[in-house]
């Protein structure tokens, strides 16, 4: 964190996490921040006020939310670049994912203030860390878009990320998202749907896609959701590369390397062990001087397909 804002210096925005539901998430550090700074921007005053009001936090609000966040960014800037230090919060969870906070925070950067983090609860990561779903690699896609024609696009442009995917959905259009879901990714696509995480009714649902499309159908989902769903296949990221290999695309001009990662861009798996497999069936040594020194020269590339 950078030693001016951690101390509380002139010039900072703090962007702090609030409770998704269950107050003992609040930290103590976040209770101390919000008591001290200058402001807090909140997404609902009213809302905030509550949390405040539990914690004896007399700290002035001020609205930001999506529709005044453009008018409201140039005073807030003001307000710091002066010396005033300023915390945003949302109604729940982390400021900027899925929430206002990302035109505030790229503003103040631009402008050379102090930003920190003040980490705390993520309905995405609480979720993605109960749904038995790899964890390893994943991706946020938040809200999916409302109109049907819309969706549909956006889902089949993703049809085929190897990747576990999260997702947030308001409840009312829950079981339109997940027939939509089913549609595009395919009815045996395993998924995880979390419901109002860390409050008292929170619940889990896990199964394919076709079995959670059958299940909203006839029943109504309410709260807070979250949806986390499996990444495609490697046959089916690979869309028909299964029938590729390192050979073919060698005798097209690749190189070994260059077959490795291109492999495993489409297919989803590991690019050294493509390369190694590849090596196992030339039958050279793996520790062969010039093969081992083109894979040495990769490594500090090798983590991107893995993340």
């Amino acid at each position: 964190m950078n030693e001016t804002a951690e101390r509380g210096g002139p010039g900072v925005l703090y962007v702090v996490a609030t409770p998704i539901g269950n107050l003992e998430d609040f930290s103590a550090r976040a209770i101390r921040v919000l008591g001290a700074v200058d402001l807090i921007a909140c997404e609902d005053t009213r809302r905030t006020a509550r949390l405040l009001g539990a914690y004896s936090i007399r700290t002035p609000t001020q609205s930001y939310f999506e529709h005044n966040e453009e008018r409201r960014t140039p005073e807030l800037i003001a307000r710091m670049a002066a010396g005033a230090s300023v915390a945003i919060v949302t109604d729940a969870g982390t400021p900027s994912i899925s929430d206002p906070g990302y035109r505030l925070v790229r503003a103040a950067l631009a402008a050379g203030i102090s930003v920190a983090a003040i980490p705390g609860p993520s309905a995405a990561i609480a979720a993605l860390s109960i749904s038995g779903l790899p964890s390893d690699r994943f991706t946020f896609e938040g809200f999916v878009p409302q109109r049907a024609a819309a969706r549909r696009h956006a889902l089949e442009a993703i049809a085929r990320e190897p990747r576990t995917m999260i997702f947030y959905e308001a409840a009312r259009r829950l079981a339109a998202t997940i027939g939509a879901m089913a549609a595009a990714f395919g009815e045996d696509r395993a998924a995880v749907v979390v419901r109002e995480i860390t409050k008292i009714y929170e619940e889990t649902v896990s199964g394919t896609l076709g079995e959670l499309r059958a299940r909203y159908a006839v029943e109504e989902a309410r709260g807070e959701i979250t949806i986390v769903v499996a990444g495609a296949p490697a046959i089916a990221a690979a869309d028909g590369a299964g029938a590729l290999t390192v050979e073919i695309l060698g005798a097209a001009g690749l190189s070994l390397k260059q077959a490795s990662a291109v492999l495993a861009t489409l297919t989803g798996r590991g690019r050294r062990e493509i390369y190694q497999e590849a090596l196992a069936r030339r039958g050279e040594d793996r520790e062969d001087g010039s093969d081992r020194e083109e894979e040495d020269g990769e490594d500090g590339n090798d983590g991107d397909n893995r993340k």
